[in-house]
């Protein structure tokens, strides 16, 4: 290989590894605001957990976090604690940077 090849490899390993941890970091940021919004509505332990989890699995609908707002805006209103859309945004942005300074720790260690 060339200097350029071993470049070009060394580039698309990072472009890669840094895809992975900004997944990790999004799905850990969900998962925050899934059992913010457990909360929110009075659920704790197994069923925050699972909340939570759909929340994860909803990002998946479309790109971007309007799937996100979209299910805790409609599950915040359906239990009684409707939650404008920037809060949960600023709560999100909140979130994803703790999660993001969590995932970076974890590949430290």
């Amino acid at each position: 290989m060339t200097t350029f090849d071993d470049r070009e490899k060394a580039l698309e390993n990072k472009f890669s590894h840094d895809m992975e941890l900004q997944f990790k970091a999004r799905a850990r940021k969900n998962k925050m605001l899934g059992l913010w919004a457990a909360g929110l509505m009075g659920k704790s332990g197994a069923d925050a957990e699972s909340y939570s989890q759909t929340i994860v699995m909803a990002d998946f609908e479309e790109p971007g976090d309007h799937d996100v707002v979209r299910t805790l805006m409609r599950d915040l209103s359906a239990a009684g604690k409707p939650t404008e859309e920037h809060t949960i945004r600023k709560q999100g942005d909140r979130f994803l940077v703790e999660a993001t300074r969590q995932v970076m720790s974890e590949v430290k260690k």
